[in-house]
């Protein structure tokens, strides 16, 4: 059962100052994970998290985090230039990107953040947009090809991705010869990274990718005489949408990469490599709400509730078919008696956050609580017939509520064609 970190009683007074819909994000719950998280790896010495700053990049979150020991998992000049306005900078930042503009790989080295190349050929157009002047700590993404699968009939879990078809990373080949590259322009610390399966609701993932790339390191070694400084298994650790799933265990997984790394790497002289991961989804999903109100019934076919949030506020169930979890705040405990579908107001059919989804009766002006919203989020609201984004709020641990990005105003809107009216 999904359980709202907020009450009914709550909302009606944040209402009060901050109209639905909003994002409101808990603090609480995201550093007790942070935290988590940090334990269950502090077996390894050079342990970091670079949260991912695309899942949701509010400079107040991605300083809490911060606080709580983690970096910034960058892919682009704006997620770069956020991190460094969060006083973010150095070692703190990962940058992995693809399809890179030069601009971008420049901002980062001067930012000192660590570029992680997502092919081979950008080892030279790395070194030619730097003018020669390799940065001091770099990494490379591996794609092992064909399909990944993880699970097996029966054990309540299956994991298919198929890298091969992923337009990231490069072949063992590849990485080996980009490693003897960068070693040989004055690269002083290297790395490898890969991300191989995302949203997985399973403790085996990270130890078999950890695995993986282990046994990769120690080829790397022997074939390219290089021992690499740091591993980073990126993300992939997922949380269960659904209310039927265990959520992953992250003590255990951490358990599950230090038994990989005592397995493979110690042996081969390499008990000293940092670990590192990108996590967006694990670190914020579960602590972020969508709040929205019921605004309108219809009865015809089917029966709807229209509420004041749309696609264009949290856009996964509409591009992607997925779940997210319904509360409707105040009747937590009323029987699941009628059947919905909950839409929002854009002119597209797919505008649904459930279908045919089982709630209790809903009352126009009731407020319902749209689950694991925290990332991937707000972060992928967009313009479309022209609604609008919402504002992001925060509860404090001290159960005060502050806001931390304000509305999109139609004047938001139309700044961009200030001066062209009259063409």
């Amino acid at each position: 059962m999904k359980v709202p970190f907020i009450t009914k009683e709550q909302v009606e007074e944040i209402v009060k100052t901050y109209p639905t819909p909003f994002h409101i994000y808990d603090e609480k719950g995201i550093r007790e994970n942070a935290r988590a998280l940090n334990k269950a790896f502090s077996w390894n010495k050079g342990y970091k998290e670079y949260f991912a700053v695309k899942a949701t990049p509010n400079p107040t979150i991605l300083k809490i985090l911060h606080e709580e020991g983690c970096g910034t998992d960058c892919s682009s000049m704006a997620e770069l230039i956020l991190s460094e306005r969060s006083g973010i900078l150095g070692d703190d930042i990962m940058f992995s990107s693809n399809d890179t503009p030069a601009e971008e790989f420049i901002k980062c080295a001067e930012l000192g953040g660590t570029i992680n190349l997502d092919d081979i050929t950008h080892v030279d157009f790395v070194c030619k947009a730097l003018n020669g002047k390799m940065p001091r700590k770099m990494s490379c993404r591996f794609n092992p090809g064909g399909v990944f699968t993880l699970g097996k009939s029966g054990e309540g879990f299956q994991v298919m991705d198929t890298p091969g078809d992923s337009k990231y990373g490069m072949t063992e080949d590849q990485i080996i010869e980009a490693i003897k590259k960068l070693k040989s322009l004055g690269v002083e610390e290297i790395g490898i990274h890969s991300f191989l399966a995302s949203n997985t609701v399973t403790n085996e993932y990270y130890p078999t990718l950890a695995g993986i790339l282990f046994e990769l390191a120690v080829r790397i070694q022997q074939k390219a005489g290089v021992k690499l400084s740091f591993i980073n298994l990126s993300g992939g650790v997922g949380i269960p949408y659904t209310p039927d799933k265990e959520p992953n265990d992250i003590a255990v997984i951490g358990e599950g990469v230090h038994k990989k790394f005592d397995e493979i790497l110690v042996p081969a002289g390499m008990g000293d490599v940092s670990i590192y991961t990108e996590l967006g989804r694990f670190m914020l999903a579960p602590y972020g709400h969508l709040v929205t109100k019921a605004i309108h019934e219809k009865h015809i076919y089917k029966e709807y509730i229209g509420v004041d949030a749309c696609a264009a506020n949290l856009m996964r169930p509409a591009m992607y078919g997925a779940y997210h979890h319904i509360t409707v705040l105040g009747k937590e405990d009323a029987p699941l008696d009628h059947v919905y579908d909950v839409t929002g107001s854009l002119c597209e059919n797919n505008d649904k956050f459930a279908i045919d989804r089982e709630l209790p009766k809903i009352d126009i002006g009731d407020f319902l609580v749209i689950h694991d919203a925290g990332a991937h989020g707000h972060s992928m609201g967009y313009n479309y017939n022209g609604r609008l984004w919402s504002a992001e709020l925060l509860l404090r641990e001290d159960d005060s509520v502050i806001q931390i990005r304000r509305p999109e105003t139609i004047e938001d809107y139309f700044a961009t064609l200030d001066g062209y009216w009259d063409i």
